[in-house]
């Protein structure tokens, strides 16, 4: 092992700095929420290769992950948290150790790979020895992962794949979720902390523009969105990074079309619209589009990728964004929750005067 993984292994207690400055967390956009107080996994006193100390009975089981296998995810997010990586790291981190390893500490794989990430020898990224060490390992991924431009900012699919150079790069994408379920149960952070520090991805404004229809009004208690007053023409941004899921033209007589503007009494339906699911269950939607979107189905998007433009399609009386967020992976109206709270709470508020769109 070497001394710098010695060091990160035995020579410094683990602290939890990333998200916090003054006491307050700081979330994407800069908004202060709850203190970071939950304790993290430690890595003192631990022999090489071992997870942190487990709580009390072992680490638990999540999903279809078992004990051992959480226990290695531990070690890869307490040497995130020992660097300093933001929580959005722990993620990728795990999400492609699942894909590499199944997060198994394997003395073999493809050609002459071996460890959590399957790193390979040949390709400079140690002995294997050291890379059977998977705090080694950990510490040699995220080292490489810091060195990606705008890492945080891309879909977890693309941010791996330029660290692992995988023969199969849309393969990550797939473990988001799960790996997204595993960081809060072995960082001691809960799952809406880490949201907020980032751990899901950076979020920004879909579109500038007042709110001219709330979420589930009185006067419109089915309305499962907000509408922003957007222009006709304005670009409507992905929220965060994510994997494009529906790209459809929802309207009814389907003889209207959605190549032309709608009317809020002659058509029903959401006209030419995009949904995204994103990690932690999170999907949003974007209706009313002006024209066919610019994004296919199965694309991953990074945060402020363009989707298409403010028009007027569909169940509408004017130009505007309808844009709406469900939760648990939901696409359907018992999953639907107020943007405006999800936003603000997320660091990218709505309205005509915040922050848009990175």
């Amino acid at each position: 092992m070497s001394v710098k993984a010695g060091a990160v292994l035995t020579g410094v207690l683990l602290v939890i700095v990333m998200c916090c400055v003054g006491g307050a967390l700081l979330g994407a956009g800069g908004v202060a929420l709850a203190a970071c107080t939950n304790p993290a996994p430690s890595l003192t006193g631990a022999a090489p290769g071992s997870p942190p100390t487990p709580p009390a009975g072992g680490w638990p089981p999540v999903g279809r992950w078992t004990s051992a296998q959480v226990a290695n995810a531990a070690i890869i997010v307490a040497v995130g948290q020992q660097l300093h990586v933001p929580p959005r790291g722990w993620v990728i981190a795990v999400a492609t150790a699942m894909q590499e390893s199944a997060l198994t500490n394997t003395p073999g794989g493809d050609q002459d790979s071996v460890g959590l990430f399957q790193q390979r020898p040949s390709q400079g990224w140690g002995t294997p020895a050291q890379l059977m060490d998977p705090v080694y390992a950990a510490t040699q991924f995220y080292t490489h992962l810091l060195r990606v431009p705008h890492w945080q900012d891309l879909p977890l699919t693309v941010a791996a794949q330029a660290v692992q150079r995988s023969a199969y790069p849309d393969a990550y994408a797939k473990h988001e979720p799960d790996a997204m379920a595993i960081v809060p149960k072995v960082s001691g952070i809960a799952q809406a902390m880490l949201a907020a520090c980032g751990a899901a991805g950076t979020w920004t404004q879909p579109a500038r523009g007042p709110i001219v229809s709330g979420f589930r009004t009185k006067d419109r208690p089915n309305h499962q969105g907000v509408d922003i007053g957007a222009p006709r023409g304005t670009i409507i941004h992905a929220a965060s990074a994510g994997t494009v899921t529906r790209v459809r033209c929802n309207i009814e007589p389907a003889s209207w079309g959605c190549d032309r503007d709608g009317d809020p009494s002659l058509v029903t339906g959401c006209g030419w619209y995009v949904d995204i699911d994103h990690a932690g269950g999170v999907v949003t939607r974007y209706c009313h589009m002006a024209a066919q979107p610019l994004v296919h189905e199965g694309q991953m998007v990074a945060a402020g990728e363009p989707l298409g433009i403010v028009g007027s399609s569909g169940h509408s009386s004017g130009p505007h964004l309808h844009f709406e967020v469900h939760l648990g992976g939901d696409h359907g109206s018992s999953g639907a929750t107020n943007p405006e709270i999800f936003m603000r709470e997320h660091g990218a508020p709505l309205g005509p005067n915040e922050r848009c769109c990175i």
